[in-house]
């Protein structure tokens, strides 16, 4: 039976997620949750806003360490870029856009400083401790290390926030331990699907950085339109776009080429889900998590396609070897730090210092959660005061 959907929310499809049917939150809020004109969701999506952790994204690597440019993406305006992405889409979808919005802004926040590299270096040093993975800790930053609230830790977000951002990859059916830890605390159902919102946030992510990394690289040179243009589905766009403004310079032409990019991945996203969702017999939010597949998708060909373009920009951009460079400068900074801390913890800001425990691995996903929560910017400025020397690579 098709649930019934709440007068406050016109639009929706019956098997969006639904403020009013949400499962609610892990600690009770005094007042109620309708304190105010704003729902759920709407809620969850302000708290990311709010939260020191959704700030410190300024200065986190996108694709560039440490950017000297004032004009390239750092993790915060790439999020702000998939959010815009997403509530596009789910407005044109009929999903809930505040949840979408909600888990594009906050998809990242897990992300150590230098983006990949960080996260590779502290993979490294926690191998005898469980390991380390950016998603696990987005939500254990919002479950339990940003704390602005008297009565609990976290932000006591929805439990289809915390679902979506555990789950917008698909089901996770081998939960690393900080995944466990949070999962136990709160049962997230990690073996089903997620939301149609959550499915949007990840396919949102896909396109927003497939394009904006080209723009970014074209900027700093280490793309050519030439190298693009060997890629197929670039081909396509750029004589679109070419035959749009024929008398137009070839260098005026680059941002509207992302911009065609863009349009046409979003476009065969909205078309190819509808018919997904159209074919699948989908009534409830419910039937989308027990279905055991993926409805927000690309249609084939542009899945095969936008396969070739991120193999292209793997190979030319993300491997080139000046990123390859910082990359490696980059692990030295977390590896030193880790090193630099687990043997004398007074050198870490007294409140880290304080909560600093002498057993393992207690002690090591302390020190990874401080390491893991600076921006690119601190970590090089905390490495230099305590080595006196910059990093080199290995």
């Amino acid at each position: 039976m098709t649930t019934p959907v709440p007068s406050f929310a016109p639009g929706l499809a019956p098997y969006a997620c639904h403020p009013a049917a949400s499962r609610g939150r892990l600690h009770a809020e005094p007042g109620g949750e309708m304190r105010g004109p704003r729902d759920m969701f709407q809620r969850d999506r302000d708290r990311i806003i709010h939260s020191i952790a959704f700030r410190r994204l300024r200065h986190k690597t996108q694709v560039f360490v440490s950017p000297d440019g004032d004009h390239f993406r750092v993790r915060l305006t790439h999020s702000l870029e998939v959010a815009q992405i997403g509530r596009t889409t789910a407005r044109t979808l009929g999903l809930n856009e505040d949840l979408t919005e909600a888990l594009c802004l906050a998809h990242d926040i897990g992300h150590p400083p230098f983006g990949h590299a960080g996260e590779d270096a502290l993979e490294q040093a926690l191998e005898d401790h469980g390991g380390f993975d950016h998603n696990a800790h987005t939500l254990r930053t919002l479950m339990l290390l940003e704390s602005p609230y008297p009565r609990f830790r976290g932000l006591n977000l929805s439990w289809e926030m915390l679902e979506g951002l555990a789950k917008h990859n698909g089901p996770i059916d081998h939960p690393g331990w900080a995944m466990r830890e949070l999962d136990a605390m709160y049962p997230l159902n990690l073996t089903s699907h997620a939301s149609l919102e959550a499915q949007l946030a990840a396919i949102s992510d896909d396109i927003a950085y497939d394009n904006h990394d080209i723009d970014d690289g074209l900027r700093a040179g280490l793309l050519t339109l030439d190298q693009l243009l060997d890629v197929p589905f670039v081909r396509t766009c750029w004589d679109r776009v070419r035959a749009r403004y024929p008398d137009v310079a070839q260098d005026r032409l680059l941002r509207e080429l992302v911009r065609e990019q863009i349009g046409v991945m979003a476009n065969d996203l909205i078309e190819s889900t509808r018919a997904n969702i159209a074919a699948s017999g989908v009534e409830t939010v419910e039937d989308v998590r027990a279905l055991g597949r993926t409805l927000v998708a690309f249609s084939p060909e542009l899945a095969a396609q936008e396969r070739d373009l991120k193999r292209f920009m793997y190979a030319t951009l993300y491997h080139h070897p000046e990123q390859l460079a910082a990359a490696d400068r980059a692990r030295v900074i977390v590896i030193d730090l880790f090193r630099a801390y687990q043997a004398d913890p007074a050198l870490m800001p007294p409140e880290w210092r304080d909560d600093c425990a002498l057993e393992e691995p207690v002690r090591s996903r302390h020190i990874a959660d401080f390491i893991a929560g600076m921006t690119d910017r601190y970590a090089e400025k905390r490495h230099a005061e305590i080595f006196g020397r910059v990093a080199v690579g290995v």
